[in-house]
Formats: C-alpha cells, sequence, structure tokens
C-alpha cells in the first residue's frame, strides 16, 4: 500500500473525530457548561472553551463524589452520577483500571437502585463499555453496548441523540475488533439519521460520513471510502470552511485512500 502508513491513517481519522466533536460541543448553546467526563452531557460550570486538564478533572470529581456521599448517601442519583463522573475523568487521564473499577460499580448500582431501564443506568452501562474499549478491549465492550443501544432505543427512542452516539460507539467497536463488515451497517444507519434529524452539515452528520469512509477503507472498498471522503470534504468545506481542521484532515484522508 503506498501513500500514509495505515496507522498514520488511523491517527488522522482519530484526529478528524476529535475535532468534528469539538465542532458539535461549540455548536452547544452559549453558556453551557462542558460535556461531562462520561461523554453523556454537561455538568459543573466550567465552558466548553476553557476545559480543565484531566487532572483536575479527576481532582474536581473526586471532590464532589465525596461530598455528594456524605451529604446525599451513596445510593442517591447525584452521587452515582458523580461516580461515574470520575469514572469518566480517570479514563481521560490515563487511569483505566480505576475508570473500569468505578464504572463497574455504578452500573451495578444503577441497576439495583433506579433499575436497568433507567436512562442513567443506560449511561452507566455504556460507559462501562467505553472503560472496556479504552483499557484496550473492544471485545468486552461490544455486548454492553449493544444492551445499552437496545435499551436507549426502546428507553429513548432511535432518534435520540445519546442513542445514535451509542450505535456509533458499538459501530467504532466492532473496528476495533476488525469486523468493519458488521460495523458499516450500523454507520449507514446513523449516519441517516443524523442526516434526517440534524441536517447534512452539522459535526455529528459530518462525523458519520467520515466514519462509514473509513470503515469501508478498512474493508478493503477503496471505491466506496473515496466516494464517501469526497462527500464528506465537500460537506465540510461548506459548513466548517476550507482551512477548518477537521477540513484538513478529510482532506489528507481523501488523498490517503485514493493512493492505497
Amino acid at each position: 500500500m503506498s501513500g500514509v502508513p495505515r496507522t498514520e491513517c488511523a491517527e488522522t481519522m482519530n484526529a478528524l473525530r476529535e475535532e468534528l466533536q469539538r465542532a458539535a460541543e461549540e455548536r452547544s448553546t452559549e453558556g453551557l457548561p462542558t460535556r461531562r467526563a462520561d461523554g453523556d452531557g454537561p455538568v459543573g460550570d466550567r465552558r466548553v472553551e476553557e476545559p480543565p486538564s484531566a487532572a483536575d478533572l479527576v481532582s474536581d470529581f473526586e471532590r464532589i463524589l465525596a461530598d455528594h456521599e456524605r451529604k446525599l448517601g451513596p445510593d442517591h442519583p447525584d452521587t452515582l452520577r458523580a461516580r461515574s463522573n470520575l469514572g469518566g475523568a480517570c479514563r481521560q487521564a490515563g487511569h483505566l483500571a480505576r475508570a473500569v473499577r468505578l464504572f463497574e460499580e455504578t452500573l451495578a448500582d444503577g441497576e439495583r437502585v433506579l433499575g436497568p431501564d433507567h436512562p442513567d443506568t443506560l449511561t452507566f452501562r455504556n460507559n462501562l463499555a467505553g472503560g472496556h474499549e479504552a483499557a484496550g478491549d473492544p471485545a468486552h465492550a461490544i455486548p454492553l453496548y449493544e444492551q445499552a443501544l437496545a435499551g436507549r432505543e426502546r428507553v429513548l427512542g432511535p432518534d435520540n441523540l445519546l442513542t445514535l452516539q451509542c450505535r456509533d460507539n458499538l459501530a467504532r467497536a466492532h473496528e476495533l475488533t476488525n469486523a468493519p463488515a458488521r460495523a458499516v451497517p450500523l454507520h449507514e444507519r446513523t449516519l441517516s439519521d443524523r442526516e434526517r434529524t440534524l441536517g447534512p452539515g452539522h459535526p455529528y452528520t459530518l462525523l458519520s460520513r467520515g466514519n462509514l469512509a473509513y470503515t469501508h477503507h478498512r474493508a478493503g472498498n477503496g471505491q466506496l471510502s473515496a466516494e464517501g471522503f469526497t462527500h464528506t470534504l465537500t460537506d465540510s468545506e461548506r459548513h466548517l470552511g476550507p482551512d477548518h481542521p477537521a477540513t484538513q484532515h478529510i482532506r489528507q484522508l481523501l488523498t490517503h485512500v485514493r493512493s492505497a
């Protein structure tokens, strides 16, 4: 294979995902707090443009969790969310074994206290899957993502943003287990749903289109990959601008798949 090495292509794709996630967050209402450490919603009073360091997040959520446990008790829903947020902060900081342990504890408590179909419990299950994935065990993450996705489709609906995010997570886990053929239909459905609900220019829609193109590349479908990245590049140039970092990453990926 000529052109950019595969590992560099994967790094570029990861950079694209980060840029589009950042662009999606920046579309939030002005002054909205940043996403929670677990990736499923806002918490705290920090703004998106001033993200705390991973170490600061861990310290912040350790303090919040201790305060909640003292004032509200270990089984209060706010305490469970704080523990999940601490797990997310540990994941960001690279403390992966601790993150998985916190996510496991929170899921078990959520199922016992809130029930298996409570939206928070579904988030805890999604977060545990993400913890296993980050720790290098995507195969362990897949059934957890599948359970979280089924629950979110049933409880939140198929078009809910969290449902779509969970399907995206499941597809990525299949990629990481070298099963792109299983990831393709998941990315296709997520792209269709995001394009319908968010529009073609939303960063999450661009993310889904890029994910699908990249998965076609991983599956050896060079023509479909090139067509997908060409479409993604056109939409990114139109909606984010030709000089946006995400647009530049898409351009690099398109060059790579065309030369592969």
